[in-house]
Parts: structure tokens; C-alpha cells; sequence
């Protein structure tokens, strides 16, 4: 490790010897991260020095979180150090041990967590997991101390995915899971996803509870105690915190459900690794799948199966670790090199809950992919039943559903919206690559989408692009695209901006491109989407988790969806929320 009072003279302008509050570790970090790939030797070890001083702010931050502790639509993002930290994680998980033990007098909390009584929780207990970012284990342990505590056992699944989390949940019959992640965020931020004993994210009213209940602790300075404050890398010795191996339970939860959902673990494992003619191409981007893949597919090795960034890098290599055509371009290239007549490439972000695709050739994210997914099983499993999308997905899924005589479930961005139809849904999805399916936990999870992929292609025989291809055929063609602008107005002021989109009502002309067309429908069950009278569609919403606005939108030709980006763009402009 280099020395860090030279590293703090020399990067005066991000850091402030002494002074946690007033240094942007994580800001430098960055900085230092995307010099140059690879991360040179040098900036390597300046960054280790870096984390060392974020540590020490994570475990001694006393003050409050600089963004009020809130949970979105996937639970509470915040900067590491500045917003999470030992004290306001403990805050945190001190708000959640509170709703458990109000379940006793509040017994419309009983429906809403699945539980019957506070003593039902604390035997059933937590699953408690992290991904791949920084302080992970300290901060886990910090729950497990606040958990033991208050009675409750804690199934301790470590480094793990939230899909997988959400299985050992079911697997274990615990009364609910807490995951350390802020899923495909940036290096600097830390999170916390919480879910009820069903292994879903949590509704409304609950994450409600929990933001109200940790705001009252954080402004009366509760929620702490040094005893919760072990050691980073440590694991509590208590015997109410039992190791469990959530993977083993994500795979016996598939095998159970075989016949709801028609998906045999054992067959298309055993089919990829038999197969002389597919490559598999996973790219990791270093997070917690790179802990799983290759047991996944019971050991198998290249020239069959190659993993990307499956090493240790908490930096990300110092690119955004999301699902994205960037991204992908790794996975594209070793595809381009394979001779296989099956190629399947993927991309999972640090929590193994989103995952796109790529055969090579044409990428496939989930706005196609979950309307290809809910064809196949339908039509090559025969699982009849609705198809459930988010409203800011593609209508290709509606085209299908329509033409299958079958319903199409259409609710609000956010998995826990899909509450209401679990069971019934064939296959839920959103555009943010995330899918879940019948009989499958009803949380999103990557490697359900992964061996549907696999599946997908050893039984149709077609790449994924050759598949997607002869279902636009039948079902027509669609061009999905999404964008976002960062702005300066939140909560309530930000919500009253928006709602002067309500001008463009039905019947209104909006010019798009060089054409203008008309609104002919309005759905606004979350944010508002304008169909336009040829099918093409925008959508504006504002993001739960970050201070962005949203949009969606979907053109019937190529060139269209750019169009599509501008209009929304302009109309942000015309009501002022983009300058």
C-alpha cells in the first residue's frame, strides 16, 4: 500500500487529511479507475489506499446520511461512506426489526409480510446476503449483529445474487432476506434490497413502514450499538447465524417446479455440456455471478462455456457494471472468433438480477427477449396463461398475448407491481432486463433468464436472433429504445413539473420527426406513456432510485425511435424540467 498522507497531498482537491465529511473517496476512486483499462499498477495501489480511508469512514461516520434514507422501487441506494455506513445500516435494519415486532399489534402487517407474529419472524429469520462492492461483509455483519440482537436467526448466504437470495428465502421458509446491493449502480454506491417471506420485493406499504420508521431513528440518534460493529471480513460466531449455501437452494427450488414451469435444470445442463457445436460467452463485470456460473453449468469449461471479469475487481474495472451494448462488445468479439453453429453471449449485472443477450450478430435485451420467452413457453412447453410486462415494455409481448387469445397484464415499472399476477403470468418482465417466470421466485433473477436462453436455443434449434427474426415475422416488428437526464428538481416539486404533461391529452398533435402525429390513448398508471395512432409510444416517469427523469419509447420502424427520444426530450424542455 502506497503512503497515505503523500496520496492525500497529492490529490488535495478530492481529499481532506482528517476530515471524512469533507474527502470524495469515492469520487477520486473513480477517477483513478477510468484513467485507463487496464487500471495501471500505479493507480491500483493508490486506489487500495483510497478504499482504506472509505473503510474507515463506513465503520466511524457518525453524522446523518447526506440523501435521506428512502426506499424506491428496489430498495435504498446511497453513496458508500456518506449515506451507507455502520451506523445507518444498523439505523436501517433497527426500522425493519421494529415493523416485525409491531406485526403483534398491527395485524394488517401480517398480510403484507407473510408472517403471523413477531416470535414466527424471529424463528423463521433472514436470509442476509451482499454482492461484490466494497465493505460488503462488514456491513453484513452489522445486520447480522442488529438481528441477533433482537432475537431473530439470520440464514448467512455471504457474497451471493438477489435472485438466488430470493430462493433460499422459499428454500428456507425464512421470513424475509436483506441483500446488501445497489444492483447496476456505479462503484460509489452502496444498497439495501429488502424482501418479504414470499422472496419478492417488498410492496408498498411495507418499504413505507421501513423509510418512516428509519427516518424517526436517524433523527433521534438510535439505532446503534458498538457490539454490532465487528471486524470487516469477520463473521459472527453466535449459533443464531447459520452458513447456508444459496445456490444449492436456487437449484432445488428450479427442480422442484419443473413441472409449473417446464424448465429442467438437469436436461439443459446436460445438453450444453454434451453439445459440440454452442458457445456460451457470460460476462460477469466482476459481480457476484462470477461466484456461480461455471457451478452453474456443473463445471463445464471453454471451448464450451467462457466467463468474463470473473476476478475480484470492486472498482468494476472502472466502467458502469450494467447490462448495456458497451458492455456487451467483450462477449461480441470471443462470439465473432467461435466456429459454433449455437452462440449465445450474456451480460449480468453485480446482483444477478438483469442479464441481456447477444448471439453475435444481434443483440437481444429483454424487451424482446421476455416476448420470445413467454412465445416459447407457451408454444414449445405449453404453458397457457397471461403474459405480465411493465408499461414501459416493448408491445411486441402484446402482439403475441393478442394474437395467442391470451391476456396481457401491463402495471407499473418496479418487479414488486407484479404482486397481483404471481401465479398466474406465464412470464414477468420489465425493460431494465429483468424476467422472472411461473413457478419461479417473483423476484427478477439472471439465471433463469440464462437457462431459458440455453433452452431456448437447444430445442428450437435457432439462435437467438434467427428465433427473434421468425416471431417478428408473424407478430411484426418493434423498436424499442430508453434514455434518461439527470435534473435538479426531486420529490414533490419534480412531481408537480411532470404532471404538466397532462397538456398532452388524447387528440393532441405532437411533432416527431418531420411528422406530426396524434395521441390516440393515454395510460398513466405510473408516470405517463402516449401511444400515438401507428402504435409508436413515449413514456416519461421519473426514476425511483436515482435524480433522473425516464423515458421509454417505441418506434415500428429503425429510424423511428430517435425521433421518439428528441419528442421526449422537447417536451421535458417545453414543461421546464430540462433546461
Amino acid at each position: 500500500m502506497v503512503d497515505s498522507n503523500e496520496v492525500i497531498r497529492k490529490y488535495a482537491d478530492y481529499l481532506v487529511n482528517g476530515n471524512d465529511e469533507k474527502s470524495d473517496y469515492l469520487g477520486l476512486i473513480k477517477k483513478l479507475a477510468a484513467a485507463g483499462s487496464p487500471i495501471s499498477a500505479e493507480n491500483r495501489l493508490i486506489i487500495e489506499s483510497v478504499y482504506h480511508l472509505l473503510f474507515n469512514e463506513i465503520k466511524n461516520n457518525r453524522h446523518d446520511p447526506q440523501q435521506r434514507i428512502s426506499f424506491g422501487t428496489s430498495g435504498w441506494r446511497g453513496i458508500l461512506g456518506k449515506d451507507i455506513n455502520v451506523r445507518s445500516v444498523a439505523q436501517v435494519t433497527t426500522a425493519i426489526v421494529e415493523m416485525y415486532e409491531a406485526i403483534d399489534t398491527e395485524t394488517e402487517l401480517t398480510g403484507l409480510l407473510g408472517v403471523k407474529s413477531s416470535a414466527e419472524a424471529k424463528v423463521r429469520g433472514c436470509v442476509l446476503g451482499f454482492d461484490n462492492r466494497f465493505a460488503g461483509p462488514l456491513l453484513a455483519n452489522v445486520v447480522a449483529g442488529v438481528l441477533v440482537r433482537a432475537g431473530f436467526k439470520v440464514h448467512y448466504a455471504g457474497e451471493s445474487t438477489t435472485g438466488v437470495l430470493s430462493a433460499a428465502v422459499l428454500m428456507q421458509k425464512a421470513a424475509f432476506s436483506i441483500n446488501l446491493t445497489p444492483s447496476h449502480n456505479p462503484l460509489d454506491y452502496g444498497g439495501y434490497k429488502f424482501n418479504a417471506a414470499d422472496g419478492g420485493p417488498a410492496a408498498g406499504p411495507v418499504t413505507e413502514r421501513i423509510t418512516q420508521n428509519a427516518q424517526r431513528i436517524v433523527m433521534t440518534e438510535s439505532g446503534i450499538d458498538s457490539r454490532c460493529i465487528p471486524e470487516m471480513g469477520s463473521v459472527l460466531d453466535r449459533t443464531s447465524v447459520v452458513s447456508i449455501d444459496s445456490l444449492d437452494c436456487w437449484r432445488e427450488l428450479i427442480k422442484q417446479n419443473e413441472k409449473v414451469h417446464g424448465l429442467s435444470l438437469g436436461h439443459i445442463v446436460s445438453s450444453f455440456k454434451h453439445s459440440t457445436d454452442i458457445a456460451l460467452v457470460v460476462d460477469c463485470v466482476h459481480g457476484a455471478s462470477r461466484l456461480h456460473i461455471k457451478s452453474l453449468l456443473d463445471g463445464c469449461t471453454t471451448p464450451r462455456l467462457t466467463v468474463l471479469r470473473d476476478s475480484v475487481d470492486i472498482t468494476f474495472g472502472g466502467v458502469a457494471p450494467e447490462p448495456s451494448t458497451a458492455n456487451m462488445r467483450n462477449a461480441v468479439a470471443i462470439l465473432g472468433q467461435s466456429s459454433a453453429r449455437f452462440k449465445i453471449g450474456a451480460i449480468i449485472d453485480p446482483d444477478g438480477d438483469r442479464i441481456r443477450f447477444t448471439d453475435g450478430q444481434t443483440e437481444v435485451g429483454m424487451n424482446q427477449f421476455g416476448a420470445m420467452a413467454y412465445h416459447y413457453l407457451h408454444e414449445y412447453k405449453k404453458r397457457k396463461g397471461p403474459v405480465a410486462k411493465t408499461v414501459a415494455t416493448s408491445n411486441l409481448a402484446n402482439s403475441i398475448a393478442a394474437k395467442l387469445g391470451e391476456k396481457v397484464f401491463e402495471l407499473s415499472v418496479g418487479f414488486k407491481n407484479f404482486k397481483p399476477v404471481i401465479g398466474e403470468a406465464v412470464v414477468l418482465f420489465e425493460e431494465s432486463d429483468g424476467i422472472s417466470i411461473l413457478g419461479h421466485t417473483p423476484e427478477k433473477d439472471a439465471y433463469i433468464g440464462l437457462m431459458l436462453a440455453l433452452d431456448m436455443v437447444l430445442t428450437t434449434g435457432l439462435n437467438l436472433g434467427d428465433y427473434l427474426t421468425e416471431i417478428e415475422k408473424e407478430y411484426g416488428t418493434y423498436y424499442p429504445d430508453r434514455d434518461s437526464v439527470v435534473v435538479s428538481l426531486k420529490g414533490p416539486a419534480l412531481l408537480s413539473q411532470l404532471a404538466r404533461l397532462e397538456a398532452y391529452a388524447v387528440g393532441s398533435r405532437v411533432l416527431v420527426g418531420a411528422e406530426e402525429k396524434t395521441i390516440a390513448e393515454v395510460i398513466s398508471v405510473d408516470g405517463r406513456k402516449m401511444i400515438f395512432e401507428d402504435g409508436s409510444w413515449l413514456m416519461i416517469r421519473p426514476s425511483g432510485t436515482e435524480p433522473k427523469v425516464r423515458f421509454y419509447v417505441e418506434s415500428r420502424t429503425q429510424k423511428g425511435t430517435a425521433d421518439l427520444v428528441d419528442a421526449a426530450k422537447k417536451m421535458l424542455k417545453e414543461i421546464e424540467v430540462l433546461i
